[in-house]
């Protein structure tokens, strides 16, 4: 392919594609999907001015399910010889023969399916040598370090770049695909003084690479973060508003969504079991989804079974008012699958208008989280209680770092009680969000 380092042309993928369904449908089966792709790329990571690694990738793979009536079977290959797409097709068929029929699987309604789509600009190479991404990384680092005498060491920084092509098809009819790319840059580093060390970090990334911030830039956040942190205390356990960075809020709004997941809800493991439509957060909420976004990360015009994408509202004025199914999980519930097989598509947190500032004067005493340890959720109850670092605040103003801690509640009142969203949207992932404050959770300290 002209002015790209793929191996194959798109046509190349597709016939591919196409040759493992008619390979399926020789062998028996009723019905038959394949995913083919290809994608490469390089990370260079340095530490103290030095290299310490330099990665290069280029994978292949090729992954066929095939259906007898409703027994499933899956094989994957990473070799795209004819030869070993035959074996990899009987391994598929073989496998579906000796399973139980499930009422539920099956290829998704051709009538969902995406027939035309716009390009959604995701692809943009970075031809970046070895030599300049080792520059930009060295940059980075220098940075941070320049930030504060205080700063003593560091962890690396890195700079990597990624591109990828797919093709979907399947039986019923559909055939799509498209290139991706995708850019980081990230640091860091350890500060020391006489109470401690203190570590913290800072990165971003961007289908372009055009759109990155400096090099430098993304350095200098990691040092001032780093910075902050320093002289941190402990606290006494205590009751108070908590107000989540904007990085770790984005991780909130993902339990959101891993409870309103069709896999969940089938089972009977999720805090929002039988809440479709009804109210799980202050009437100001509101959470769209818009797949058709340019240049995002979790932009596509069709999900993993072909099925197209829809803008939509999650969350309308406080109310649930959709999940995120594929059709195998919407077949369990009863329902139509809404286009999320493979996950959720550019959902975007409005704001209540204020800044972060606004909103650490707004909670006058309480906790500003900015890192979160551990895993303390259960999904089915939504009882969370995590390891914390942050800040203390004390009438409107940050007044000195805490450290270990931990902030516990439960998901469903936490979605309730939330008093306000900061205008600081963090956009380096699928889900966009400002930080979030929540009235009063417990804080665990000494």
């Amino acid at each position: 392919m002209a002015d790209t380092g793929f191996t194959y042309s798109c046509e190349q993928l597709s016939n591919l594609a196409s040759t493992v369904l008619d390979l399926a449908a020789e062998a028996g089966a009723s019905a038959a999907e394949a995913d083919v792709s290809e994608g490469f790329g390089e990370t260079v990571n340095v530490r103290l001015g030095e290299v310490e690694t330099i990665e290069y990738n280029r994978d292949k793979g090729l992954n066929v399910t095939v259906y007898f009536g409703q027994r499933r079977g899956h094989a994957s290959t990473s070799d795209l010889s004819l030869n070993a797409l035959r074996e990899t097709v009987s391994a598929a068929c073989s496998i579906a023969r000796h399973m139980a029929e499930d009422d539920c699987a099956g290829l998704a309604d051709a009538a969902l399916f995406a027939r035309d789509w716009p390009d959604l600009d995701l692809y943009h190479p970075w031809r970046l040598s070895v030599e300049k991404a080792t520059d930009l990384a060295r940059e980075c680092e220098q940075a941070a370090l320049d930030v504060s005498p205080s700063i003593t060491n560091s962890e690396g920084a890195g700079v990597s770049t990624v591109e990828s092509q797919f093709i979907y098809a399947n039986t019923n009819g559909f055939m799509g695909g498209y290139p991706a790319s995708r850019h980081d840059i990230s640091c860091a580093v350890i500060a020391e003084s006489a109470s401690g060390m203190q570590r913290d970090y800072w990165y971003d990334s961007s289908r372009h690479p055009g759109l990155l911030p400096s090099a430098a830039d993304i350095g200098r956040k990691a040092g001032q973060r780093t910075i902050r942190r320093l002289d941190a205390r402990k606290i006494k356990t205590t009751r108070v508003p908590v107000l989540f960075e904007a990085p770790m809020a984005c991780g909130l709004i993902g339990h959101l969504v891993s409870a309103a997941s069709g896999s969940a809800l089938y089972r009977r493991s999720s805090f929002l079991l039988d809440m479709l439509g009804k109210k799980i957060a202050p009437d100001w909420m509101v959470i769209d989804e818009d797949p058709y976004l340019l240049r995002a990360q979790a932009s596509t015009p069709f999900d993993n079974e072909g099925v197209a994408t829809q803008h939509r509202r999650f969350i309308d004025k406080g109310v649930l008012a959709g999940y995120f199914l594929g059709s195998y999980s919407a077949r369990k519930l009863g329902m139509q699958t809404t286009g999320h097989a493979g996950g959720n598509h550019n959902l975007i947190v409005e704001s209540t208008g204020q800044s972060i500032d606004a909103l650490i004067a707004q909670m006058d005493q309480g906790l500003l989280v900015t890192e979160l340890l551990g895993h303390g959720i259960n999904m089915v109850t939504g009882d969370y209680s995590r390891g914390a670092a942050g800040f203390w605040v004390e009438n409107g103003q940050i007044c000195y770092p805490v450290e270990e801690i931990t902030v516990a509640g439960n998901l469903r009142e936490m979605f309730a009680h939330m008093a306000a969203i900061a205008t600081d949207r963090h956009i380096a992932g699928s889900r966009q969000c400002g930080s979030i404050l929540i009235d009063g959770m417990m804080v665990g300290g000494s």
